[in-house]
């Protein structure tokens, strides 16, 4: 599998002109759609106890109490403490998030970190053949996209861990920002530059 390294003379106008916010943008959303959201504090109302009224309301000198349950005992509910019914998404417009890839892509092929392939192929699905593919390149870490992922190829890469192996549909601007470099299959790159 022969690769050959994109520059940035090769990318579209439309890769260069894209302002590096809408990549941070897209980051962020992507990172916020990704937390469990499954903290969650009981309040006054949810603790369990607090029926009796601590001490009467008067003549002892201190200050009133209704129940022991309230905030400022211990063992009392929390106060305005996180809940599972709160949304964490953030809207990201469809343009932006192209905008976003483009930017991803321009970045790596300033920094040589941009490579294309013709087709991305283990047939013997062995893992070290993978390897070797992989260590051929010189990368940290690489995010493999192929047009359409075959069982074979599939089993090579899975067990990699400088390696990921995704299909054209789950590429985003995200992952190819997360990887040190990235490797596509020809025809994905020249579907992505012709919508440009």
């Amino acid at each position: 599998m022969q690769t050959t390294l994109i520059k940035t003379t090769d990318l579209p106008k439309a890769f260069l002109e894209v302002h590096p916010h809408n990549l941070y943008l897209y980051c962020k959303a992507y990172a916020a759609g990704l937390r469990a959201n499954t903290a969650q504090t009981k309040n006054r109302s949810a603790v369990r106890g607090g029926g009796k009224k601590p001490w009467a309301q008067k003549g002892g000198g201190r200050a009133r109490a209704g129940s022991l349950r309230s905030p400022i005992f211990v063992g009392g509910g929390v106060a305005f403490g996180p809940s599972t019914n709160r949304n964490y998404d953030q809207k990201v417009n469809k343009k932006q998030k192209k905008l976003a890839l483009y930017h991803a892509f321009a970045e790596l092929a300033a920094n040589d970190r941009l490579f294309i392939i013709d087709t991305v192929s283990v047939e013997s699905g062995k893992t070290k053949d993978a390897l070797a593919f992989v260590n051929g390149l010189e990368q940290r870490d690489v995010l493999v996209v192929k047009e359409m992922i075959d069982d074979k190829t599939f089993l090579a890469f899975r067990n990699l861990l400088n390696a990921y192996l995704v299909e054209a549909n789950e590429l985003n601007a995200y992952l190819a920002a997360a990887y040190h470099s990235v490797v596509i299959e020809k025809a994905v790159f020249d579907k992505l530059t012709k919508e440009a």
